[in-house]
């Protein structure tokens, strides 16, 4: 088999940026940068508030979704090995226009997630448990935008260094959750723990709706690496390593914490970052008097991860970004420009920390209605990252049969047709979470489940609904207007760029 020339009809400014690329990831920090970056800690004590079934879902969805999903990425992501990922394997299927919408869902979702969600948790837990800030304060203000800018300046400075972050991150992380779990079992042998039968953890379909997307949204991510393949030694037998063992990882950084959650705090307690540092608190009793010091040593790890996981979609999902403006389908040329010497996307990265400044400072200002408006953006910015989705995994899938004599390091050893079914059942998955988070109760109401909208979300559902598609319809606009204006950019693309083994129509305008 032969390789496929990867750049194959990049435009002349994507080849010409991608030579600034500097090769500094090996295979641990490939795997670290992903773990950093996919394992979400803060969502522990969220999907926990669905009770027992919250175990039983996220096993189904550990079997059911993440292998064939870790399957598809690992071999798709060990054979086109191009700086950009989900944007480059896009564009090979189905044309620019296409890789500009998947890219500009999966980059919008992060500079929001920092500034309007990890920064809040972050602050919460440092208040909380290190030192008060008083909200809406001089320090409340100045936390959250050192929490913001740290994690650009991870993303601007090269990645031989920047790297640092996100991989002590990723360690930190997972010791952090280790010696909870060690924890756990010492107060459980102590003390003992909550009475839990086989019928605390019967799924319901109520639960089912409720915990899929965020536990979809915590799964998603595996491929992230293949952003920075460019500057990977060698990502073809590098990334289906780190996708298999980050899975492995995942899968266990939330089936034990969730069980230890649940084993140590009343279900009626489990509420977001409270729901993972009550079980904490409860725990830590088996240090005595040194139980607050440990909390607040505990509270300090906790908010550099958050920073270490911010600082890694940073560094991931920018320099996505960065080559699909490159490649003209990002308002010119403007954000597609790497630093020569750094080797990183500084204008983009700049954009990401300007986006979630300013979303932090409206989240700031808001209070009431507008808070709930405000919830309702950032369920809007998680469906937005599954909604990618849906346009990755087909790719992925097509790149297959589109592609079939391309070299595969790995290879899922099934024929094309069950590899098809396994980015189907993926891809159903997807939609289902997809739809929960964009018209979340219509599903209940179509089973006949009770759902009160308007206690949930603080407002009717027809304005949640206008909200939604309004916000969704902005950013396919945004997605539109970035790919017509970077039309000199793809008219610039040399006449040899086809010279290659790949198919004429490759990539369409």
């Amino acid at each position: 088999m032969t390789h496929v020339n990867n750049s194959f009809q990049s435009t002349a400014l994507a080849q010409e940026q991608s030579q600034h690329l500097q090769k500094s990831l090996g295979r641990f920090d490939v795997l670290l940068l992903v773990v950093a970056a996919v394992v979400s800690i803060e969502v522990l004590g969220q999907v926990s508030g669905f009770g027992g079934e919250t175990f039983t879902w996220t096993l189904i969805l550990a079997v059911t979704f993440m292998i064939p999903y870790g399957l598809i990425f690992a071999e798709t992501g060990g054979a086109f090995t191009e700086e950009g990922g989900v944007y480059v394997w896009t564009r090979m299927a189905f044309g620019r226009l296409v890789a500009a919408i998947a890219a500009l869902f999966t980059w919008v979702t992060q500079p929001v997630w920092v500034g309007g969600a990890m920064a809040f948790v972050a602050v919460e837990t440092w208040s909380e448990y290190v030192s008060p800030v008083e909200h809406g304060g001089v320090g409340d203000y100045l936390f959250k935008l050192a929490f913001i800018w740290i994690t650009v300046t991870s993303a601007v400075i090269s990645l031989k260094h920047g790297k640092w972050l996100p991989s002590l991150g990723a360690i930190l992380k997972v010791a952090f959750l280790a010696f909870f779990l060690i924890v756990t079992l010492v107060y459980g042998f102590q003390h003992g723990f909550n009475g839990l039968s086989l019928g605390f953890f019967a799924p319901t379909l109520t639960g089912f709706l409720g915990v899929t997307p965020l536990l979809l949204f915590s799964f998603l991510g595996f491929e992230s690496g293949n952003s920075a393949a460019g500057e990977m030694k060698n990502p073809a037998k590098d990334v289906p390593v780190s996708v298999a063992r980050s899975s492995i990882i995942a899968a266990a950084s939330y089936l034990l914490p969730i069980l230890a959650i649940l084993l140590v705090v009343p279900l009626d307690e489990i509420t977001g970052v409270g729901g993972l540092f009550g079980a904490i608190a409860t725990v830590y009793s088996v240090f005595g008097p040194a139980a607050d010091a440990m909390l607040a040593v505990s509270a300090v790890v906790f908010c550099f991860v958050l920073v270490a996981q911010g600082a890694a979609w940073m560094i991931i999902s920018d320099r996505m970004q960065a080559m699909a403006a490159a490649d003209g389908s990002f308002f010119g040329g403007f954000f597609g420009r790497f630093h020569p010497k750094l080797g990183t996307p500084l204008r983009v990265n700049a954009l990401s920390g300007i986006v979630a400044t300013l979303f932090m400072l409206a989240a700031m200002q808001l209070s009431g209605t507008s808070s709930a408006l405000f919830g309702v953006v950032l369920t809007i910015s998680i469906s937005t990252f599954l909604l990618s989705y849906l346009i990755a995994i087909p790719a992925a899938v097509r790149l297959r049969t589109k592609y079939p004599a391309v070299a595969r390091p790995f290879r899922v050893p099934v024929p094309d047709a069950v590899f098809t079914g396994l980015g189907a059942v993926c891809f159903a998955w997807i939609l289902l979470g997809s739809w929960v988070a964009v018209f979340p109760g219509t599903l209940d109401t179509l089973f006949g489940l009770s759902y009160d909208f308007e206690e949930t979300w603080g407002l009717s559902q027809g304005a949640f609904t206008g909200f939604a598609l309004g916000t969704l319809g902005c950013i396919l606009a945004l997605g539109l207007a970035g790919y017509v204006s970077g039309r000199r950019v793809r008219e610039a693309t040399p006449a040899d760029a086809g010279t290659t083994s790949a198919p004429s129509d490759a990539v369409r305008r």
